[in-house]
């Protein structure tokens, strides 16, 4: 799994890309979650490339929504594979967490 952060307009960015499981969710968990502190209050997490996940990366996206939310700020998704919101649905995250269909529109919403 590759992992690429920006920022755009003061939002980070996290670019994940690949599956998401128990043997590449610490890069994922470090990118949004760097030495276990949030380092923006805001982030969006763009998950059109990634083609899996399991229950470790619905922990560390669990994990990263409380941090965010506990510095006021928020974690937003996006446009997430069919795979992947299958299993973000079958969990009920996305009642936790709101997904967009671009970058633009979860840092401007």
């Amino acid at each position: 799994m590759l992992v690429t952060r920006t920022v755009a307009a003061g939002v980070g960015v996290v670019i994940a890309c690949g599956e998401i499981d128990h043997d590449t969710v610490a890069r994922l968990h470090d990118a949004l979650l760097p030495d276990g502190t949030a380092e923006f209050e805001r982030v969006v997490l763009d998950l059109s490339q990634v083609t899996f996940m399991d229950s470790s990366g619905i922990n560390t996206l669990i994990g990263a929504h409380r941090s965010r939310e506990a510095a006021r700020g928020w974690l937003r998704l996006v446009n997430p594979t069919e795979p992947v919101l299958r299993v973000i649905e079958l969990v009920g995250l996305d009642l936790l967490l709101t997904c967009h269909p671009s970058v633009d529109q979860a840092v401007t919403s």
